[in-house]
């Protein structure tokens, strides 16, 4: 029988670790190469004694995609004296489950040896796939390391959640990004220092990874074929964009371009330009932008530029805000650009910000005064005594609902604050005022 000489091997090894992913030929190989997920990793922590081999529990590890959860479940595999069996959610059946699972038993009772079944995306398996798990996981058969981006209080059965731990991981920093990154260029394993990487190239594909280390990896090899194909020294920016097809967006969250976009947003929208909104919009969710930080500002501006002219406005800001809790990007896109649109196209007034200022300016001067007798409270023991809510009238005693009373206090009796706009649903608030205030102040007698 013919056997391939030791150089031989060698040589095929070396073709297959050629054509192997970077994002795989990176993959740390201990703990003290993974970059990220501080936060479960620290000294005595369940998921590091688990890659010791010191606690025997299986682990569901939920969080998105490229954050370390394949690589973890390796990790683990390496404890001493474990074998290592994998099955993906997407192919595997019943039938395979079980297949492991016996094969499992069997190497436990002959030698010993416990095995660590790795099931990747475990939120698609059934519930039957499920439960055919729960014996082998209860008697510890095979220690289950489960990978899931989906909440797996919501996609795994409580039985085997009961038998787990389950582990966050969040998505890696800008920082653990760019440490990946630098790694990858200078180790033999990724591009062993053959090419450089220009500052900015490195920034774009910082932001383009989105907290994803495997898309960054990825991004990186793409750029540094074409790169080397061209016979550049240096991975420049134009190379990567080209590669990724996606343009960089000059925008720094700590810097100008932050604060510039931003107002160019909110001035769009307070000048109901939904198409100019919409492009400011985009820009910062393609180059990062904290999702939070755009919702946020839809909230304010609902008020702060629509107010009572159209209500709803804030209905609207505040569920996307809520959304974007909620969903998360990619899908909030739709729902920050949903308030956005309604925002802009709004009818404004500024009524609601003018008249909350000029209250909190006279606050400030001094012009405060004290509360009127009939308005104290009075639901305690010698409150009446004081004074407190004698002669106070309740308005749904009246049929209009609405009756003369002094409710500021003397100093500011005919300060008018609210100057409502005749835009949008305010009109209507602006032509019942004047008769509401009429008849509080005892100038205009009820119908």
């Amino acid at each position: 029988m013919f056997e391939t000489p030791p150089d031989g091997l060698a040589h095929r090894d070396a073709r297959i670790a050629a054509n192997t992913p970077l994002a795989v030929r990176m993959r740390p190989r201990s703990l003290d190469e993974v970059v990220g997920q501080d936060h479960l990793l620290g000294p005595g922590s369940p998921l590091r004694r688990l890659v010791e081999g010191a606690a025997p529990a299986s682990v569901l590890l939920y969080g998105p995609p490229g954050t370390g959860k394949t690589t973890l479940a390796m990790l683990v595999s390496q404890a001493i004296g474990r074998r290592f069996a994998a099955l993906s959610a997407v192919s595997a059946g019943v039938k395979e489950v079980r297949a492991v699972i016996d094969e499992a038993r069997r190497r436990l009772a002959h030698s010993g040896e416990p095995t660590v079944l790795f099931i990747d995306e475990v939120h698609r398996f059934s519930k039957t796939q499920q439960d055919a798990l729960l014996g082998a996981v209860e008697d510890r058969t095979v220690l289950l390391v489960a990978a899931t981006t989906e909440n797996p209080f919501f996609s795994v059965v409580s039985p085997l959640l009961s038998r787990s731990l389950v582990l966050q991981l969040r998505s890696l920093s800008d920082e653990d990004v760019r440490a990946l990154i630098t790694r990858a260029v200078a180790d033999e394993r990724g591009l062993g220092g053959v090419i450089g990487l220009a500052t900015d190239a490195e920034d774009h594909i910082v932001r383009l990874a989105g907290g994803d280390g495997r898309r960054a990896l990825t991004a990186l090899e793409a750029a540094a074929d074409s790169a080397l194909a061209k016979g550049l020294e240096e991975i420049d920016l134009a190379t990567v964009e080209s590669t990724v097809d996606k343009a960089a967006v000059r925008y720094d969250r700590q810097g100008d371009q932050h604060y510039d976009v931003i107002s160019a947003f909110i001035k769009s929208l307070r000048g109901s330009d939904v198409d100019a909104a919409l492009h400011y919009l985009a820009r910062m969710i393609e180059a990062g932008e904290d999702p939070r930080f755009i919702a946020r500002r839809l909230v304010i501006q609902a008020s702060e530029e629509i107010g009572m002219a159209d209500p709803t406005a804030l209905q609207v800001a505040v569920a996307a805000a809520q959304a974007v809790q909620l969903i998360g990007l990619p899908e909030c896109t739709l729902n920050l650009a949903q308030a956005t649109v309604h925002i802009a196209t709004a009818p404004k007034s500024n009524a609601v910000t003018t008249a909350i200022s000029a209250a909190m300016d006279d606050v400030r001067k001094g012009a405060i005064g004290s509360v009127p007798p009939h308005l104290r409270d009075g639901h305690y023991a010698g409150a009446k005594k004081l004074g407190n809510a004698t002669g106070y009238r309740y308005p749904h005693d009246v049929p209009d609902g609405v009756l003369t009373q002094q409710y500021p206090p003397d100093e500011l009796v005919g300060r008018d604050y609210y100057q409502p706009t005749q835009r949008g649903a305010e009109r209507a608030v602006a032509d019942r005022l004047p008769r509401l205030r009429r008849v509080v102040r005892g100038q205009d007698p009820p119908e």
